[in-house]
């Protein structure tokens, strides 16, 4: 919005100009949303804690603590991310970039999904909330639609093919399969956050370093002089994609301050089934899904945890982990919460230092 009205009047010099700059809207991006975030904060919280006054159910086959210590905790604090992610996006990016509304508008669309669930499981006083096929449906949808617009978006050697972070130089071309890949890698991440969040503070850090570090691949990817030296295959107009990374990682800096170990209030659906949508969606665009997959290796862990629990247990009707997903295996371990989730993030640091790492390999 803000690019959109001052870019064309900014000439060669002065402050003006800075607007023609990503990486000056990408860190007023992330400023805006943080401060957004801590001003609505409060506001959002109280207005949660007057709707639910019992605050979130909790699942009472999980850890018995949980229902002494986050029972009454409000939920559906997702909308506080949401908010400030969209503000800040429209303020600071470039509205005429497609892959902007992409995935904003994906995002949105999950965290309406995780809204719907959230509402559900609170009307019912229950951790049902929607039923799996309703709600699978709803994001695989979603996510059809979003990678058929970005392979319109993308150009047509890049719009149906996967790239790998050791092979540069090769693409794999999937046809119409790769719809299907992108809407599984979309959905796929959306339910991982989902599954991971079960801690305070534990999923929105790994989500924030994902986001840093494909806030970089965006900028790169979106410049051809950068793309060119590092063998990277450019896509055109995704470097607007690191404004909304980096308002992504505003908004959750803001959230993590209330969701701070005791938490304040959850995230909830309605925040982990966005952000998981928001990596997934940027990760097809800039054609580093595989890297994501590396980037967040916690949500893959965690994900894997529970099928293979589910599996092993239908089979021999015995459990590989005390409990899934992998987070309640520690915490039946013994490990406090806040070990638990400090540990996760050092993990997620190391993995995102390694997705780096990808983009300097020949």
């Amino acid at each position: 919005m803000l690019f959109d009205l001052i870019a064309p009047h900014a000439g060669h010099g002065g402050f003006l100009n800075l607007f023609h700059y990503i990486t000056f809207r990408a860190g007023c991006a992330c400023l805006t949303a943080l401060v957004l975030s801590l001003l609505l904060g409060p506001s959002v919280i109280r207005e949660l804690k007057r709707i639910q006054r019992e605050g979130q159910p909790i699942r009472t086959l999980g850890p018995e603590r949980h229902i002494l210590e986050k029972a009454g905790t409000p939920t559906m604090g997702g909308v506080l991310i949401l908010a400030s992610l969209t503000l800040s996006t429209l303020l600071w990016a470039d509205l005429k970039d497609g892959f902007v509304w992409v995935a904003l508008l994906t995002t949105l669309a999950f965290g309406a999904v995780g809204f719907a669930d959230d509402y559900n499981k609170l009307a019912r006083r229950n951790t049902t909330g929607l039923s799996k096929k309703a709600r699978l449906g709803a994001e695989f949808l979603v996510s059809l639609l979003a990678v058929l617009w970005m392979e319109h978006l993308t150009p047509p050697e890049l719009s149906n093919a996967l790239a790998f972070p050791f092979a540069k130089s090769f693409v794999l071309h999937l046809g119409y399969a790769f719809a299907l890949l992108g809407m599984i890698i979309i959905t796929g991440f959306g339910n991982a956050v989902n599954l991971t969040d079960g801690l305070d503070g534990l999923a929105t850090v790994p989500v924030i370093i994902a986001a840093f570090v494909f806030a970089l691949i965006a900028y790169l990817v979106g410049n051809h002089v950068f793309a060119d030296y590092l063998q990277l295959h450019a896509v055109p107009g995704t470097g607007e994609l690191s404004v909304f990374c980096a308002a992504l990682i505003g908004a959750c800096l803001g959230f993590l301050w209330f969701n701070a170990p005791p938490a304040e209030v959850f995230m909830g659906d309605t925040g982990s089934l966005a952000l998981g949508a928001a990596l997934g969606t940027v990760a097809v665009a800039v054609k580093h899904e595989m890297v994501l997959c590396l980037v967040g290796g916690l949500f893959v862990a965690e994900t894997l945890s529970v099928i293979i629990q589910v599996f092993w247990f239908k089979r021999t009707g015995r459990r590989i982990f005390l409990m899934a997903p992998l987070h309640h295996h520690f915490e039946k371990m013994g490990w406090q919460e806040p070990k638990i989730v400090v540990r996760f993030w050092i993990i997620s640091f190391v993995l995102g230092l390694c997705g780096l790492a990808t983009l300097k390999l020949r």
